[in-house]
């Protein structure tokens, strides 16, 4: 499958697609205030590149639990800059992480090619919509909640959830073939949750693309014994394996190089 976003190609199943996380933000949960200098972030997106990352993700404003609501503003403050200097010195797909459409507008209108939105077009009444349909660019559309207790299968759940998605998509003249979901790996999940959706991800990749981000959070750090997030590289490793078995084509990741070479071999075996 080809996505096409203004003048970049996106090209899904042939390969598992690396994003590389550049947090621009203060409070992040692994990576806080370390690229919130615009050189150091230009930097660190040209290490990524090099490392074999596909796709920048932009975000300026922390979606971790019990993060602190920032203006629109700010968070316009810290990401366009660093989009403009990225679009204009790197050749390289641009996504910006928000859920709140006037940021991502000002962050397409400025070079970004995704908009990946952690509430899956759905805290906006359709606005988000609007903005990709209106700039025909592709929506990462992440599964969330507030809260954790769930009435119904977390599966079933989760594809009511994205019906929903793809009603705001059509009605807002959204392509359904510009979503790329996402299972939402810690968020609105407790540890049980997420190791379920994970084991059980290939049930949902008959919807849409799959992007998955597990990369340094919690329910890895439990599982090593508390291991703080910048020592989870290998336990995302892991997780990028398992989530390709099940259908994921494009993991997002801080620690780029390991998973690009997990990636491959995993490719190797399991696109065969």
């Amino acid at each position: 499958m080809i996505i096409y976003s203004r003048n970049k190609k996106i090209e899904l199943g042939k390969r598992t697609l690396i994003m590389g996380i550049l947090n621009v933000t203060t409070d992040s949960f692994s990576d806080g205030g370390d690229y919130a200098d615009i050189e150091k972030a230009v930097e660190r997106a040209k290490e990524m590149i090099e490392q074999g990352a596909d796709i920048i993700d932009i975000g300026g404003m922390s979606t971790r639990p019990g993060h602190e609501d920032i203006s629109i503003e700010l968070e316009m403050e810290r990401v366009i800059p660093v989009i403009k200097r990225i679009s204009k010195e790197l050749d390289t797909i641009i996504s910006i992480d928000t859920y709140r459409y006037e940021v991502a507008e000002e962050a397409v209108k400025n070079g970004a090619h995704i908009i990946n939105d952690v509430w899956g077009l759905q805290w906006d009444n359709g606005e988000m919509a609007k903005v990709a349909a209106k700039y025909d660019v592709p929506v990462i559309a992440m599964h969330n909640q507030n809260g954790t207790h769930y009435e119904k299968d977390i599966i079933i759940s989760m594809r009511e959830f994205f019906e929903k998605t793809f009603e705001i998509a059509e009605k807002n003249n959204l392509s359904k073939n510009k979503i790329i979901i996402d299972p939402g790996i810690g968020f609105g999940k407790d540890f049980d949750l997420n190791l379920e959706v994970l084991h059980r991800m290939n049930e949902i990749r008959d919807i849409a693309p799959i992007l998955l981000g597990t990369s340094r959070k919690r329910f890895i750090g439990t599982l090593l014994n508390g291991l703080p997030p910048k020592e989870r590289a290998e336990g995302t490793v892991a997780t990028t394996v398992v989530g390709i078995e099940r259908g994921a084509d494009i993991v997002r990741v801080h620690d780029v190089l390991e998973n690009k070479r997990a990636a491959l071999v995993a490719d190797a075996i399991i696109r065969r």
